[in-house]
């Protein structure tokens, strides 16, 4: 079945809504950039996503560290702050969360659940609470073409038909 020119017109609207919404919120984004179901946090202004970045479903940015709750009755205006800087050509994977003062590098891919603190460096990609780098970006890539797949724009149905005859499920 072929989606309407409508629901085409929805998917991409629903998209440009969702980088509009974070730009209004203050999250500086960058250009062609994919963001799904995620949370800016109470300080979206500290956070900065370079061009090419796909945050997916789930993930959490917190600018903020909620712990000094513990010093409040000996410091009654107590907070503590940090930015959140994502570079360019960026994945991250649902449910991840980003911690004050995380930095990732270009040409990362962090892991479902990961929780980033610090730096990943660039050109790796990153799993693990906390995130560690576990491999470069190149050794990625040589692992994805053994294990790829090419059929992104094919109808539902053929790629229904590829996927269940390529892991033998009938």
């Amino acid at each position: 079945m072929i989606p309407s020119f409508r629901a085409i017109q929805n998917w991409i609207n629903s998209r440009r809504d969702r980088v509009r919404l974070a730009r209004n919120l203050g999250v500086k984004v960058g250009e062609r950039c994919r963001l799904y179901d995620c949370d800016f946090g109470s300080e979206p202004y500290l956070i900065e996503l370079g061009d090419h970045v796909t945050i997916v479903s789930g993930v959490k940015f917190i600018t903020h560290d909620g712990g000094v709750w513990v010093f409040r009755e000996e410091f009654p205006n107590i907070d503590v702050f940090s930015p959140i800087v994502v570079g360019s050509n960026v994945f991250i994977g649902s449910n991840a969360v980003i911690m004050p003062g995380a930095c990732i590098g270009d040409n990362c891919v962090i892991g479902a659940g990961a929780v980033v603190v610090g730096t990943i460096p660039a050109n790796s990609v990153a799993i693990g609470v906390p995130a560690k780098a576990i491999k470069t970006l190149d050794e990625y890539r040589l692992k994805v073409m053994h294990d790829a797949v090419f059929i992104r724009n094919l109808p539902k149905e053929q790629k229904r038909r590829c996927l269940c005859e390529r892991f033998e499920i009938r």
